[in-house]
């Protein structure tokens, strides 16, 4: 899982060469290659504890913290 930023129990946001799978069902949020390699420098940057992530699902929201690997 390249450039992988890691949240919320062990979820994760990460790249994936697998294009074809982006979009669909996961426990994780996959994205493009150059997409999660500019999110993961950005972070790394900013720092993870500048850094919230929200994942909305419906009528509910969580908001968590991270680890940036």
């Amino acid at each position: 899982m390249p450039h992988s930023i890691f949240f919320y129990y062990g979820f994760a946001i990460h790249g994936t060469n697998d294009i074809s799978r982006l979009g669909g069902p996961a426990r994780c949020v996959r994205l493009h290659p150059s997409h999660a390699a500019a999110l993961f420098a950005l972070v790394r940057r900013n720092g993870a504890g500048n850094t919230r992530i929200e994942i909305n699902q419906g009528r509910g929201s969580a908001t968590s913290a991270l680890t940036v690997r």
